[in-house]
C-alpha cells in the first residue's frame, strides 16, 4: 500500500481537477545545504511530490544533465546515508509533501534492504524508484518495504505491453512512472497524443495513478502532458539550474531559480 501522504496528495489534486506536479533534484548537487533549500523552494512553489535523486556511479537511465549532477554530487562526497539525512531534515518541518527516493539498486542492496527500509521510513521517505530493479528481482525489497509502509514505484514505457504492465504493477503502489520517450532522461519530448492511449492502458491495467516524465521542461509542455495523465514529472530542467549557476559563477540563488521554474509549471497545471 502507498503511504498516506501519497494517497492524500493524489486525492487533493483530483479534488482540484488537475494533475500533480512531480519535481526531481539530485541530492548533494552542488552540496547538501543547497539541496535542502531547493526542497523547500520546490515545496513552497507548487511541487506536489518531490523525487530526491541518490547519486550513483553508473546511472544508465539518465541523460547528460542528471549524469553530470550525479557526478558533482559524488565528487562532493554524497552518500546514501546523506540523502536519507537530507530527507529527514526536510521532513522535520514538512509532514505533508511526499518524498520519493529515486536511484539505483546497488547502494540500497549494499546497505541491506531491511536496514534501508527502516532508515528510509525513519527519514520520512514515502517510496522509491529503483530504475534497474525489475519486478522479477525485487521480492526481498518489497517484503522489507511492506513492514514500513513504503511504496515500490515502477516504470512503464510506450512499448510496454498490457501483460508486462500487469507484471510491473504487481506489488507496486503509489503511482506508475510512465516514460514518455525512448532513451534516457532530458533528451527529448513526446507528443502527448502519441502516448495518450498508452497512458490510458497503463492506468487501466495497473489501477494506479500514472505520472508522465522524461522530456518535460516548460509550463506549456507540462500542461499538455497533464491533459492525459495524473501527474507530470520534471527533472532535468531543475538540475540544469545547478550547471548554469556553476558555469556562470552565480551560485547564490540556485534554489530560488528552481522555485521560479516550479511556480511556472504549477501555474500551468492549475490553469
Amino acid at each position: 500500500m502507498p503511504t498516506q501522504r501519497i494517497t492524500d496528495r493524489f486525492d487533493k489534486v483530483r479534488a482540484e481537477n488537475r494533475a500533480a506536479l512531480v519535481t526531481y533534484i539530485m541530492a548533494g548537487d552542488p552540496d547538501l545545504e543547497t539541496s535542502y533549500q531547493a526542497l523547500c523552494a520546490l515545496r513552497d512553489n507548487g511541487a506536489d511530490i518531490i523525487e530526491l535523486g541518490a547519486p550513483f556511479t553508473d546511472p544508465m537511465a539518465d541523460g547528460p544533465a542528471i549524469q553530470r549532477a550525479g557526478q558533482r554530487s559524488l565528487k562532493a562526497g554524497t552518500k546514501l546515508s546523506d540523502v536519507l539525512a537530507l530527507a529527514k531534515r526536510f521532513r522535520a518541518d514538512d509532514e505533508d509533501t511526499p518524498l520519493i527516493l529515486m536511484g539505483y539498486a546497488n547502494p540500497v542492496f549494499h546497505m541491506g534492504y531491511e536496514a534501508f527500509a527502516e532508515s528510509a521510513a525513519a527519514a520520512g521517505i514515502d517510496g522509491t524508484i529503483l530504475v534497474d530493479l525489475p519486478p522479477e528481482e525485487d521480492l526481498e525489497l518489497r517484503q522489507a518495504y511492506e513492514k514500513y509502509g513504503l511504496s515500490v514505484i515502477r516504470l512503464a514505457t510506450p512499448t510496454t505491453t498490457d501483460k508486462r504492465i500487469a507484471k510491473v504493477a504487481e506489488g507496486a503502489s503509489g503511482f506508475l512512472y510512465y516514460v514518455a520517450v525512448a532513451g534516457v532522461t532530458g533528451t527529448g519530448s513526446a507528443d502527448p497524443e502519441d502516448i495518450r492511449e498508452g497512458v490510458e492502458r497503463a492506468r487501466k491495467v495497473s489501477g494506479l495513478p500514472v505520472c508522465v516524465g522524461f522530456g518535460v521542461r516548460t509550463g506549456e509542455q507540462a500542461a499538455a502532458m497533464a491533459r492525459i495523465s495524473d501527474g507530470v514529472v520534471v527533472g532535468s530542467a531543475f538540475v540544469d539550474h545547478v550547471r548554469l549557476a556553476l558555469e556562470s559563477g552565480d551560485t547564490g540563488n540556485i534554489a530560488g531559480r528552481m522555485g521560479e521554474l516550479a511556480r511556472e509549471l504549477s501555474t500551468a497545471l492549475k490553469g
